[in-house]
């Protein structure tokens, strides 16, 4: 699931991550106020973990500063986890990765893992 300040960014990251990941994995996200602003909301990031709550658990992506906040508000081990990985590659390896059916801890690794990642 993704976290951004912005709603547009969230919404079509999960997209683009949706579209490479396939059907078999859920992507959710949140970004912006409740007034449509920038900036995150703690009650928007919660409903969109619970959307994608399927029993599995949920591996947060924030994008940056106060969305990693506000994420980890809502942590819970083995339920909620949050991943300080690159906010595209992250999301990225962490759908393909529970789209293939693994647990929690390998998904939010797979995030991780993103950090090694390299473009060239």
């Amino acid at each position: 699931m993704l976290v951004s300040h912005s709603a547009g960014l969230a919404r079509e990251a999960a997209a683009f991550v949706r579209e490479i990941a396939g059907d078999d994995a859920v992507v959710g996200w949140a970004g912006g106020t409740g007034d449509g602003g920038l900036g995150t909301s703690v009650e928007l990031i919660a409903a969109a973990v619970e959307g994608a709550q399927r029993g599995d658990g949920v591996v947060v992506v924030p994008d940056l500063g106060s969305s990693v906040l506000t994420a980890r508000l809502l942590a819970e081990p083995g339920v909620v986890v949050v991943a300080e990985a690159p906010f595209v590659e992250g999301a990225l390896a962490a759908a393909v990765t529970a789209g293939a059916g693994a647990p929690l801890d390998a998904v939010l690794a797979a995030a991780l893992e993103a950090w090694t990642f390299r473009k060239g």
